[in-house]
């Protein structure tokens, strides 16, 4: 047994055994025994160790094996507090993590003594200023876009900036409660996810977007396929203002999920409508429609059951020949979504395959860019809005969203930042250590729904404010007037190229009207109205 000792491990432990041993030889006390004491504990698991068979440092290093483990545990705080750099992504880096949280608090937001950036390096971006930089808008946080297209008989007047999808059960009650308060104040909207619209959204009469997903959480019948009563019933809440099926989402496109039968709380199975005590499955694609027609016939059933409001879809672009073919089932048919939210590769989740999270689906900027020239491409871009979503902490992301062909934007990460998420990264393990995405009351008793809400407000006034400040010195008025060739990438080391050069731009209604360049037209040609197979 002593050969698998470390001599480390053998001469602590000599140490401390002889140590006891003489300090009770010392003292002159019947008590000498108390001496064995402090070696107990460490004899016992240096003997267990040894004779373990799951770890094999352990077995080879007893006791001082389990340092290992310690050491690798408190990793990933050690780097967050004092090894990554104020630039580095992991997922959300520090210097965008301080912006949201001083936006929020209302706290000194300035940059003392010039830019940490290189400057020099690839992937450095840019808007240019104008000599004839305007005023920013005094009315900022108050402009509004209207979402309705010709079917939509109740448009929507949506801000700028929104929080985007993420479902109770996901995020603590309380998180939802300050995420909703804070939208309620500020007058923009709250995705609710697709688990279901809970009454934590509509407690404080935030506007809602009910975000329908394969799961039909809400409006599902037991066997888990559409049931359009109860889609009506919930749709038609004054609180919802629009419809948002789900096609998929950018940290997992093309994947399903499950909700072990463990998580499956009374509470969660009546918001849900989902049996109790069964593992609840969201099927990685939908069952009400199997083609791109049936996609916007759907669509328009629910603008129809919701009372007319606007009715869109989202995803994270995958086959561009499949948007194609919504695309033109949109040209046969004449039916269109009031609008299309655009999430990317690098979109959040609480829980994820770590292949799908790195691997799969388009990055936002390049999805975005692409849904964008199709509608305009096929003469209907003025029909759809589109809401762009990734990794948005800052007015400049919002300003290159809107470059690219948004008409407006989502965050997640950022507002869950403003309402105390400190990137623990531990969404998928119920053990977020602030309450945000833990339901153990532990962690969600520190969690004040008021103090937070508030905060949520400032990051988004604050925020939008800043964008108008970016536009202004550009020299433009209004964010419709942002197009790609005002944001700057250096490509390499001194060749510096516009968005409109690194990204494909598409005439107005070419793709009907003439011959779109490649690889456009092999996609076009290859879709088809009535399927999403290949043509």
């Amino acid at each position: 047994m002593i050969e698998r000792w470390s001599p480390a491990a053998f001469a602590a432990w000599a140490v401390l055994l002889n140590g006891g041993l003489l300090a009770g030889v010392l003292l002159h006390s019947p008590l000498w025994a108390l001496g064995w004491i402090p070696v107990a504990p460490f004899t016992l698991v240096g003997v267990f160790d040894t004779f373990q068979r799951q770890h094999t440092i352990q077995r080879n290093f007893p006791v001082l094996g389990r340092l290992r483990y310690l050491l690798e545990s408190l990793r990933p705080e050690i780097r967050q507090y004092f090894i990554e750099s104020d630039q580095e992504e992991t997922p959300i880096s520090r210097e965008k993590r301080a912006i949201v949280y001083q936006r929020a608090k209302g706290q000194l937001d300035t940059l003392p003594f010039g830019t940490k950036r290189d400057v020099d390096q690839v992937g450095y971006e840019w808007i240019n200023h104008s000599l004839m930089a305007v005023a920013p808008a005094p009315d900022a946080d108050e402009r509004r876009i209207r979402i309705g297209g010709p079917r939509c008989e109740q448009p929507y007047a949506s801000s700028l900036l929104n929080i985007s999808a993420m479902s109770y059960g996901s995020l603590s009650a309380k998180a939802i409660l300050a995420l909703g308060r804070g939208a309620a104040l500020g007058g923009f909207s709250h995705n609710t996810g697709e688990g279901g619209l809970s009454p934590y959204h509509l407690e404080h009469g935030a506007d809602l977007v009910w975000q329908v997903g394969t799961g039909y959480f809400g409006c599902r019948t037991l066997e888990g396929e559409f049931d359009p009563e109860r889609f009506q019933e919930k749709a038609r809440h004054d609180a919802v203002k629009m419809i948002e099926l789900k096609l998929s989402q950018g940290a997992k496109p093309g994947h399903g999920g499950i909700l072990p039968a463990a998580k499956v709380t009374d509470e969660i199975a009546e918001i849900r409508h989902v049996p109790k005590g069964r593992d609840v499955i969201s099927p990685p694609s939908h069952a009400a429609f199997r083609t791109p027609i049936e996609l916007l016939e759907f669509l328009d059933e629910l603008r129809r059951l919701s009372g007319g409001k606007p009715v869109g879809f989202k995803l994270c672009v995958g086959s561009r020949r499949e948007f194609f073919c919504i695309v033109k089932a949109m040209l046969e048919t004449g039916l269109a979504p009031d609008f299309i939210t655009v999430d990317g590769g690098e979109g959040g989740t609480g829980a994820a395959p770590l292949e799908f999270s790195n691997s799969v689906g388009a990055p936002a900027n390049e999805g975005l860019s692409f849904i964008h020239n199709a509608l305009l491409g096929a003469g209907l871009r003025d029909q759809v809005r589109i809401i762009a979503a990734g990794k948005i902490t800052t007015g400049f992301h919002v300003v290159k969203k809107l470059a690219l062909g948004a008409d407006l934007t989502n965050s997640a990460r950022a507002m869950m930042l403003a309402v105390g998420c400190i990137q623990a990264v531990k969404c998928n393990s119920n053990d977020c250590p602030v309450g945000v995405a833990s339901h153990k009351p532990k962690y969600t008793r520190g969690l004040d729904v008021l103090s937070k809400s508030q905060r949520v407000l400032g990051f988004h006034r604050r925020t939008v404010e800043a964008v108008y400040e970016l536009i202004a010195a550009a020299g433009l008025e209004d964010p419709d007037d942002l197009r790609p060739h005002h944001i700057y990438r250096r490509t390499d080391i001194g060749v510096i190229r516009t968005y409109s050069e690194i990204f494909a731009q598409l005439e107005p209604r070419v793709l009907v009207d003439g011959t779109p360049p490649a690889p456009f037209d092999r996609l076009w040609d290859a879709a088809r109205a009535d399927s999403f197979a290949r043509a």
